[in-house]
């Protein structure tokens, strides 16, 4: 059968009028104090990007820009826990270079970092501000000895490597730390983890399952009350809808590109397997996979196709719109191994395996969760008298375009200039799109005039 096309994507305003006189902004804190300023949350909020967190990147998180502005306005020294390593604390930073994939085809696109110069887990030895903890769920954060280095090795693990590098002590929490930096003001943008490790996974569950409501809402009552009790004010943010970013949107679900030739072959394989697999049941089977020449839908894995006793790759059907593919489907064996299609060798259908799909009843969970989970944040910032941060607005008009000084962002993998190379956390530019968001959140609630951060002071993706 011949190769295959796959598409796959690689990655003046004018002030009239009489008079010339310009209103200088005069900068204010409002009634917010920011002379010491505390960040919680996850990898988002600990400057993680391109699939490490390491130094540059750090700098550039969210947190570290808005305390920046808020030094503008009184605020006080942001300390973080520093990596000195561009290669990260651990392996997997991803870099844009060139490949040559399987068809001899050589592109442009992420491929990892070659570094080996990892920071480690040697704790830092300072106290810091920014409670970012990569990998953190809602009630990672309340719970004690995530920060143990004993609970790397248990079985399950029940610590955290980036926690044990600024843990107070091995049997602290994070809020535990965060309370006792003795804050004036704070931000929380926590719960990304709680519903993305199964969205990641896709949707296999086990320790990745889906935080359940009661769980998260008690965790986020629980780290505010916490934040709160010695006046602290705050702001909240809530979650963008996590299949809206490019790990998920990069693959099309019909990126099985066939000539009329190809499909007619493709066609008449499974006809065949219709055939030898209905002679062995004694009954008619068919199979809901038909080809066309252009865009198809990807063949995938479905158990649930039918209950009788075949084996399980021929238990497949095709990708339907709104399904989506992840990002960490393997391309070499979509191009030249018949992934997603036919596995000629074999003669028998190749289902793209299930932990790199999300399909129409786990988007629907997903969705469910994010919009509960958000209607949880919005309710305890309006509880605990808190600004809140609406960053799954943000993210919606991210789809269509967002324009900084005359230049469009999108959350386009790659090119779109907002998502760092893993597409699901942010690069710098990202990062001060969503400090913005804070601030502008920050200046309503608290009658505050912080000044915005400048987007295209901080770094986008890096081309070779």
């Amino acid at each position: 059968m011949r190769k295959i096309l796959l598409l796959i994507p690689a990655a003046l305003i004018l002030f009239a009028g009489c008079d010339n006189k310009i209103d200088e902004f005069e900068a204010s804190a409002g009634s917010a104090n920011f002379t010491k300023y505390v960040s919680l949350g996850n990898s988002l909020t600990a400057g993680y990007a391109d699939g490490a967190l390491y130094h540059s990147a750090q700098q550039n998180a969210y947190p570290v820009i808005m305390a920046t502005q808020f030094a503008k306005v009184g605020g006080g020294q942001f300390t973080i826990p520093v990596v000195a390593s561009e290669d990260g604390v651990l392996p997997g930073k991803r870099v844009l270079g060139y490949s040559t994939g399987c068809d001899n085809v050589t592109s442009l696109g992420p491929i990892l970092a070659t570094g080996t110069n990892y920071d480690g887990l040697t704790p830092v030895g300072y106290s810091v501000n920014n409670f970012g903890v990569p990998g953190a769920k809602s009630f990672h954060l309340v719970v004690p000895n995530y920060g143990n280095p004993a609970g790397l090795v248990s079985n399950p693990m029940t610590a955290n490597p980036y926690f044990v590098r600024f843990a107070s002590s091995p049997t602290t929490s994070v809020i535990q730390d965060a309370v006792a930096a003795n804050a004036t003001f704070f931000s929380l943008w926590i719960g990304n983890n709680d519903v993305l490790g199964y969205a990641t996974s896709g949707g296999e569950g086990g320790s990745e399952a889906i935080t359940g409501d009661a769980l998260f809402s008690a965790s986020i009552n629980a780290i505010l009350t916490q934040m709160t009790q010695n006046g602290a004010k705050g702001i909240v943010a809530n979650l963008p809808e996590v299949i809206s970013v490019p790990f998920f949107n990069t693959v099309p679900y019909n990126g099985l590109v066939l000539t009329a030739e190809q499909a007619a072959q493709l066609d008449g394989a499974y006809r065949l397997v219709e055939a030898a697999l209905s002679q062995m049941l004694g009954t008619a089977f068919t199979l809901d996979v038909h080809f066309k020449a252009g865009a198809n839908g990807f063949v995938i894995q479905d158990p649930s196709v039918t209950a009788l006793p075949i084996p399980s790759y021929f238990k497949v059907r095709q990708l339907k719109e709104g399904e989506l593919v992840l990002l960490t489907v393997p391309q070499d064996s979509l191009k030249c191994y018949g992934m997603g299609s036919f596995d000629t060798g074999n003669s028998r259908p190749y289902g793209i395996p299930g932990k790199y799909i999300l399909d129409a009843s786990e988007i629907t969970k997903i969705q469910a969760a994010t919009t509960s989970f958000n209607t949880i944040l919005q309710n305890a910032a309006s509880q605990f008298n808190l600004a809140f941060a609406d960053v799954n607005g943000l993210m919606k008009n991210a789809k269509t375009g967002l324009i900084y000084d005359g230049v469009t962002m999108t959350a386009k993998f790659v090119t779109g200039g907002i998502f760092s190379l893993d597409g699901i956390h942010l690069n710098g530019q990202g990062n001060a799109v969503v400090a913005n968001t804070f601030i502008d959140a920050i200046n309503k609630k608290y009658n505050a005039a912080i000044p915005k951060a400048n987007i295209t002071d901080y770094p986008g993706v890096k081309f070779p």
